[in-house]
């Protein structure tokens, strides 16, 4: 096994996590969880090829093919692998996160025409739900909870109360920079207060290693340091590449993707500006100035 293959944590009796180092760009987890009457999926991956490893890690565990999988938001990382778990699995999300689904697309083969994704077929949640959902698989209360707009518009938590697990979905990236444009600072914020109230001790990021609830400090750090970044240069009428251009990362230095703050601050200065959360963004002022923050060549998929 290399540095860079999958691997599983077994998190509690029946639940385990699917983590895909090193946690970039297109290398999200994803969780599965069951017996051997029923399993439930938390996301899927962002190849064809890396869910394949996904459904042998299910099966490898004893676990049959999931009836249910549960998307936490839309983002092609942690849906494009869904075909590969039809026509046995029916899929659960936000009903922002169906909307979403279907106007992005093949949003991916956009951003990395390179990238061989495999076969894809975009298949949003055809169950969705408002607020709270609560799914039962076996023994195991699942609660899906929408924590309003944070990184998308459509963001699912996934709650195992008994088992003290939190799948956060991309509300957390351990190690890696958060990635606001598609959502909200004011909402992410939130969010993590959200997160903190459920009180389970072990937390599954949507990318980066499993970790606790010491996550949600450092994500808030981060995103108050960008939220005082941005009314400087919001102030000053410096544009968000400019302000990110002037910023010392100090502690968020080490993390990866540390170009996500330019986009950061282009949705920090949205809401600046009084525009609601969540609304669109110009993608490509958004990755445009994320190139240039990158030493001017695009962000690369790491799948």
């Amino acid at each position: 096994m290399s540095a860079t293959d999958p691997y599983v944590v077994a998190l509690a009796p029946n639940v385990h996590a699917f983590v895909q180092p090193d946690g970039g760009w297109c290398l999200n987890n994803a969780g599965f969880l069951g017996d051997a009457g029923e399993s439930l999926l938390v996301d899927t991956a962002a190849t064809e090829r890396r869910a394949l490893l996904l459904r042998e890690a299910v099966l490898a565990e004893g676990l049959p093919l999931p009836r249910t999988i549960v998307t936490t938001h839309h983002h092609g990382d942690h849906t494009y692998g869904n075909g590969v778990f039809r026509p046995e699995a029916r899929i659960v999300g936000h009903e922002n996160c169906r909307t979403e689904q279907l106007a992005a697309g093949h949003q991916l083969h956009l951003l990395w025409p390179q990238t061989d994704f495999g076969r894809v077929e975009i298949l949003p949640p055809s169950v969705t739900y408002r607020e709270r959902l609560t799914l039962y698989v076996g023994d195991i209360e699942v609660r899906v909870i929408h924590p309003g707009p944070a990184h998308t518009t459509g963001d699912s938590i996934v709650h195992l109360p008994e088992q003290g697990v939190v799948f956060t979905g991309d509300l957390v990236f351990h190690g890696g920079t958060p990635f606001l444009p598609m959502g909200s600072l004011a909402g992410s914020l939130r969010a993590l207060d959200l997160l903190r109230s459920l009180d389970a001790p072990t937390v599954v990021p949507g990318h980066g290693r499993v970790t606790d609830p010491s996550a949600y400090d450092t994500t808030e750090r981060y995103l108050l340091w960008v939220r005082e970044l941005a009314a400087e240069g919001y102030a000053k009428g410096a544009t968000p590449l400019e302000t990110a251009r002037g910023a010392e990362l100090g502690e968020f230095a080490a993390w990866q993707e540390s170009e996500r703050l330019v986009a950061n601050l282009h949705r920090a200065y949205a809401e600046l500006a009084g525009l609601p959360e969540g609304s669109p963004l110009d993608p490509a002022a958004v990755f445009g100035d994320m190139a240039a923050m990158n030493g001017g060549v695009p962000v690369a998929c790491h799948a």
